[in-house]
């Protein structure tokens, strides 16, 4: 259904800087010295930036604004920045801008296939309204003219761009941002941007855990003053109700008290009790990324998320929503799953955020498949840096919710992804049509084999039997370097449209950056990649 008359939804593309410069800028760049702060380095970036248009993909009428600056130990730079031509944002023409540490080029990593091309409208906004429509969703606020580049061929095309609100078969909510091609009237991008995964004091699943929290008169909240007041809340089995760009109903969202400070008993019973699961889970999420790498909260601002527990009735999934910065879990099916607020579930969804502030992967194709790789790593990650003994770490994903009436012990299984009936263990020219939660299996299986290496095993207790496409017996580098090298690859090399080739080259990259080029873990990262076929 079509709705019209409502104020234009916000900015579409939000910069943490307003620094731009147009490719025309003469100015040559100014050396900054070692100390130099983030502003200056964003400055020598744009103005190293203006003259290389060709190899920007880049001609005239074209700005960049700068969102991130990552400094190396060694003084490399990295500065990401996203991208408008005649004042149009260029979806998936982002870039990052790399430079040594007196400001020497050391080339960009972007996804664009060429320049964007002058063009007017030959669809009116209305009519691609209509197409931007659909059964489940309703289009909120006019649409808003853009270069869509974040397709397969990931040429930048005019379009329109709507926002559209609903829900997901299952009862998640949705949020799709549709371009429809302004010239052939075409959709060439829905992007969902409410990210799921079908998935858990005294947890549930964690056992008996530390938590901070907040005293507020004669009784205890469950948020943490030191982690960003990140606290978890009973949604009391509510859903959102929302009408167009209204909610009506938020399902609640205030902090649990008690007032003895002793949260769930570990069993179901207690609604404290898988309460104490999400906010463990967020808790370790960001030790994690503050702890191995530095990072201040999701946003690296210091920023806490919340929790929303017990969403929704019989609701079998959990998901991470930008537009709240939260995570919500329902409590399962009861059939097949229990409540979704297991370590790796929470860490997955949590690092959803992460990939949002960094890299921003589209949820959709090759890079969709990335961005859901991202967060099955990372929560593989957090869960070996817990070392919880009630949750031991390992490489499946949601082992902890799956009841006996699920038919599987895991939702997925990233030492053979194809064990869960769907996942690709390897890439092909199908990899990209394929839901993004299958297509993820390639990274997946990338990332194990580059941890623990190919055949059959016994880590912690469970047995991995990981095979090579080429048929190659591999050696792992062990997690931790496996996780520096994605971390890194995703918040300095990859952007919004990378798919699978990109992120051979990012690793490849990220892994000289850290431990030298022709290092035995660079040459791992290249076996890895061939073994999952992307060469």
């Amino acid at each position: 259904m079509k709705r019209a008359g409502l104020a234009a939804t916000t900015a579409l593309v939000a910069v943490a800087a307003t620094t731009q410069a147009a490719l025309a800028d003469p100015r040559p760049p100014s050396p900054p010295t070692p100390s130099a702060s983030a502003p200056a380095v964003a400055a020598r970036a744009l103005a190293a930036a203006a003259p290389r248009g060709d190899e920007l993909k880049a001609g005239p009428d074209t700005s960049f604004a700068v969102t991130d600056v990552i400094v190396d130990r060694d003084g490399t730079t990295h500065t990401r920045m996203t991208r408008t031509y005649r004042r149009l944002p260029v979806l998936g023409g982002d870039l990052v801008v790399h430079q040594t540490r007196t400001g020497g080029w050391k080339g960009a990593s972007l996804g664009l296939a060429e320049a964007p091309a002058a063009g007017t409208p030959k669809v009116r906004a209305d009519d691609a309204e209509e197409t931007a429509d659909d059964s489940r969703r309703d289009v909120v606020g006019g649409g808003q003219l853009v270069y869509e580049a974040r397709t397969a061929d990931r040429v930048p095309r005019l379009a329109w761009r709507f926002r559209t609100e609903g829900r997901q078969p299952d009862g998640t909510p949705s949020r799709v941002y549709v371009s429809v091609d302004a010239k052939t009237g075409k959709v060439l991008m829905r992007e969902e941007t409410v990210h799921t995964d079908a998935g858990q004091g005294r947890g549930l699943y964690g056992g008996t855990v530390p938590l901070e929290t907040t005293r507020s008169g004669g009784t205890f909240q469950l948020s943490d003053p030191t982690r960003g007041n990140t606290h978890t809340a009973d949604s009391k089995n509510q859903s959102d109700f929302c009408f167009l760009i209204f909610c009506l109903w938020r399902a609640p969202s205030t902090a649990l008290t008690d007032a003895d400070n002793a949260w769930g008993d570990g069993t179901a019973g207690d609604r404290a009790t898988v309460a104490v699961d999400a906010q463990y889970g967020t808790n370790m999420t960001w030790d994690f990324f503050k702890n191995t790498f530095g990072r201040n909260g999701i946003g690296n601002d210091g920023k806490g998320s919340y929790n929303r527990a017990h969403y929704g009735n019989k609701y079998a999934n959990a998901f991470w929503d930008d537009s709240c910065f939260c995570m919500t879990y329902g409590d399962g099916d009861g059939t097949k799953m229990g409540p979704l607020t297991s370590l790796d579930v929470a860490a997955h969804e949590m690092s959803h955020g992460v990939t949002s502030k960094t890299a921003k992967l589209v949820y959709s194709g090759e890079s969709g498949g990335l961005n859901e790789a991202t967060s099955d790593i990372f929560a593989a990650a957090v869960e070996f840096y817990a070392k919880n003994g009630t949750d031991v770490p390992d490489y499946l994903v949601g082992e902890k919710i799956m009841l006996p009436g699920a038919g599987r012990s895991a939702l997925r299984y990233m030492d053979r992804p194809s064990r869960d009936g769907k996942s690709a263990d390897s890439w092909s020219a199908e990899t990209g049509k394929l839901d993004v939660h299958y297509s993820s299996g390639v990274a997946n299986h990338f990332f194990y084999l580059l941890a623990e290496g190919s055949g059959k095993k016994t880590l912690h207790g469970v047995e991995y039997d990981s095979p090579t496409a080429n048929g190659s017996s591999l050696n792992g580098i062990g997690i931790d370097a496996a996780t520096r090298i994605w971390y890194k690859a995703l918040t300095a090399y990859m952007t919004s449209s990378t798919n699978y080739a990109g992120a051979r080259t990012a690793t490849l990259n990220a892994a000289n950056d850290l431990f030298g080029a022709g290092s035995a873990q660079s040459a791992a990262v290249a076996a890895a990649w061939s073994a999952v076929n992307v060469n």
